[in-house]
């Protein structure tokens, strides 16, 4: 059994996983680790013309004490999600597509509200408050 927010990071994992299932995506690994980190999950996009490698980073929130979900992705975590990228697609060469990384923020305040799930699609990480 692990700690109360590993049982809610894993909830939430969960519900992205099964969100991304129902827009068609196809989930290939779930929490991928390696020396350099951890992926949430990587998934194939399906868009037609070509197939998409998607690296999601999900943050799950029961409170707002310290903000929303999407807030959490500090520069540390960004540097370790991309070299974990990078490992990913050294062990992985079958999947040359095109690859970007999206964020699921999953917020829950109370056991009597349905989960609020947000999906942001090609992030890209910045430190500028205006960006």
């Amino acid at each position: 059994m692990g700690t109360h927010q590993q049982e809610i990071g894993r909830w939430g994992e969960n519900l992205a996983a099964d969100f991304l299932e129902n827009k068609r995506y196809s989930i290939l690994e779930r929490n991928y680790r390696t020396l350099s980190g951890e992926i949430d999950l990587v998934a194939l996009q399906d868009l037609g013309k070509e197939m998409v490698l998607v690296f999601i980073e999900v943050k799950t929130r029961t409170s707002e004490n310290f903000g929303y979900p999407e807030q959490a992705i500090t520069r540390k975590k960004w540097d370790h999600l991309l070299r974990t990228i990078n490992d990913f697609q050294d062990n992985h060469p079958q999947y040359e597509n095109d690859w970007r990384v999206d964020v699921i923020a999953v917020q829950r305040l109370s056991v009597n509200q349905s989960p609020d799930i947000k999906h942001y699609e090609n992030v890209i990480f910045s430190n500028d408050p205006d960006y």
